[in-house]
């Protein structure tokens, strides 16, 4: 019996913690997006918020006078200075 709670314990500690972690790490960036932050969608298409609407919809300015509305969920991550000098 107590090997089980072991490998129960090992389980949690490597899979499912990590992914409940990064999930809360998602969301809170989700409710924290504005108007003006740029992001990378789901899909790679890089834009700038332009506002929000309501809860669960952005407007994305991806180029000029071009304007896309999406789900939130459909941000993958927010640029940021941070982000584009760890990838250089």
């Amino acid at each position: 019996m107590m090997p089980f709670f072991v490998i129960f314990a090992i389980i949690y500690f490597m899979m499912i913690r990590p992914q409940q972690q990064e999930h809360k790490k998602r969301m809170e960036m989700l409710e924290n997006l504005k108007k003006g932050d740029r992001i990378v969608t789901t899909g790679g298409i890089i834009g700038r918020i332009d506002h929000l609407k309501g809860k669960d919809v952005v407007v994305v300015q991806i180029a000029n006078n071009v304007k896309v509305e999406m789900r939130r969920s459909a941000v993958g991550e927010v640029i940021t200075k941070e982000n584009t000098e760890e990838k250089k």
